[in-house]
């Protein structure tokens, strides 16, 4: 751990500096500094020895370090080669963990291979394993990170990961707000959501323009059961708030032109008895699962 602690911004400074390197803003490269922050993640992720860590950005391995000293098994993703070959020597002497230098990402609606190939092997490796995602997770790509882990059938325990103040405004954000979207009644219709703390561009090196959080998901399985075909209800979601300022009914009338009427659509939304021009970001969380349900299942009309 003595290695991990001396992490911090003037070791981060010297050693880019003398391999000729600099952070790509590209690619979110924004190091955690903070040592206290690193030990929020950890604590908050209440790490075992049946657990998995999935790290997405390891960065030099900062991080990494104190998740392999307490979980069962950690899989760290760096896209980086220069980056990747910093971490790689300095957790060489760590035989619990599975540096893998490639995309965490397949494309913006799945996981990459590599990386679920790894994580269910660690799971298979001890009984009662157990998954938990605990990252500074770049800035670029941590909606779909999140939101493609909580697609998969990936029996995840609990995620603890540093993200943009405005993604932590959207994801816990309620009806009829600015923030409220398609996101937002993803993950709540699946998540218990709760952010831990917010972040001064200070606590980062180099420092971001903006405000970060440390947010907490965890499972809501009740609410997860309730959904029925979980891509179907995704691609409803997308598309109802596609175009969020229209009238519900409306909207719905375009999706599904081609093989309901607008007659069979009104006959559908009357159990709800919504007020006249009702729209999408009005309807709580639990509205548009039900009514996701009651609509034929990812049968829209291409044009919508």
């Amino acid at each position: 751990m003595k290695q991990a602690e001396r992490q911090t911004r003037s070791t981060l400074m010297k050693m880019f500096h003398e391999r000729g390197l600099h952070p790509r803003s590209d690619l979110g490269q924004n190091f955690l500094i903070d040592l206290n922050l690193i030990d929020c993640l950890v604590h908050e992720a209440d790490l075992g020895p049946r657990d998995v860590a999935l790290e997405i950005g390891t960065g030099t391995g900062g991080l990494t370090m104190h998740l392999a000293d307490r979980a069962a098994a950690v899989v760290s993703v760096e896209v980086d080669h220069r980056v990747y070959a910093l971490a790689q020597h300095a957790l060489a002497h760590l035989s619990n963990v599975t540096l893998l230098n490639c995309d965490a990402l397949r494309n913006k609606n799945c996981l990459s291979p590599a990386l679920l190939e790894a994580v269910e092997a660690q799971l298979a490796a001890g009984p009662d394993r157990r998954l938990k995602l605990v990252a500074n997770l770049p800035y670029c790509i941590a909606t779909p990170v999140i939101s493609n882990l909580v697609a998969t059938d990936l029996s995840w325990e609990t995620m603890v990961v540093t993200i943009q103040w405005e993604l932590a405004e959207r994801i816990q954000a309620k009806p009829s707000s600015e923030h409220y979207g398609a996101l937002s009644v993803w993950l709540q219709s699946q998540c218990d959501v709760k952010v831990l703390r917010k972040l001064d561009p200070a606590v980062f090196w180099p420092r971001p323009k903006v405000e970060s959080a440390i947010v907490q998901l965890l499972p809501a399985l009740d609410r997860r059961e309730q959904i029925g075909d979980r891509q179907s209800f995704h691609d409803f979601v997308r598309r109802v708030f596609q175009q969020r300022r229209k009238f519900l009914r409306s909207v719905l009338v375009r999706m599904y032109r081609d093989t309901m009427t607008r007659e069979q659509i009104i006959e559908r939304l009357e159990p709800f008895a919504f007020k006249e021009g009702i729209r999408a970001d009005e309807l709580d969380v639990a509205t548009l699962v039900a009514l996701a349900r009651i609509m034929p299942q990812s049968n829209f009309s291409k044009s919508a």
